[in-house]
């Protein structure tokens, strides 16, 4: 049997680990932003990611998030909630508020989805989109810090999210009809070739 000094060393350990593993967990946890499709001067379905990490229990009520003046913004419908579209003078899309009806929200240990349809994304090669999370407290937590430059994520990094170059217009079509058309005579091929087999067999065996 182990001594007892070393099973609690490895207790300690363990619980360590656990400790660090969950910090990690918790500093993970905040508003971001995803659209593995989304293309620069394109349009694409974004989605952001809303944990609640009220420290009083209270529940997330309101999202408000910034836009780098879209051309349009359409939102997903979504139970329990209202959404309210912002412009500029020139009809530009500059935000989006969503607000919890009575009775609903975010509740802490829980996290929401809210999509936008987003058309007229910028050409370049990132943006970002500061967030203001509101909770039934009144505690208001923006989203709006940028990256440390050494790499660090901030306490409150704000959603930023990469823009791809779009394809060549039908250059994705293309290639997938080679691709069908490739697959379609590699199979074509097997079938004759397994067809003249079965036909060069049935000949040897009538002749012996």
């Amino acid at each position: 049997m182990a001594p007892t000094s070393v099973v609690r060393g490895i207790l300690t350990a363990a619980l360590s680990a656990c400790a660090l593993l969950g910090g990690a967990g918790v500093a993970s946890a905040h508003v971001a932003v995803s659209a593995p499709d989304a293309t620069r001067s394109g349009d694409a379905v974004l989605t952001f990611r809303v944990p609640n990490e009220s420290g009083t229990g209270s529940t997330t009520t309101a999202l408000t998030v910034q836009f780098p003046g879209l051309v349009a913004v359409v939102t997903q419908a979504m139970p329990g909630w209202k959404s309210v579209t912002a412009k500029d003078a020139a009809g530009k899309v500059t935000a989006v508020t969503w607000t919890a009806d009575p009775g609903a929200g975010i509740a802490l240990g829980q996290f929401a989805q809210f999509q936008v349809l987003a058309d007229g994304l910028p050409d370049q090669d990132r943006i970002t989109l500061p967030a203001i999370q509101t909770y039934s407290d009144g505690e208001v937590v923006k989203w709006d810090q940028p990256n440390n430059p050494d790499g660090i994520e901030p306490e409150r990094p704000v959603p930023t999210l990469e823009l791809t170059s779009a394809p060549p217009e039908g250059h994705s079509r293309v290639d997938s009809h080679d691709s069908t058309a490739r697959w379609a005579g590699g199979v074509g091929i097997a079938l004759g070739a397994l067809a003249l087999l079965v036909a060069v067999g049935s000949g040897v065996r009538r002749r012996s």
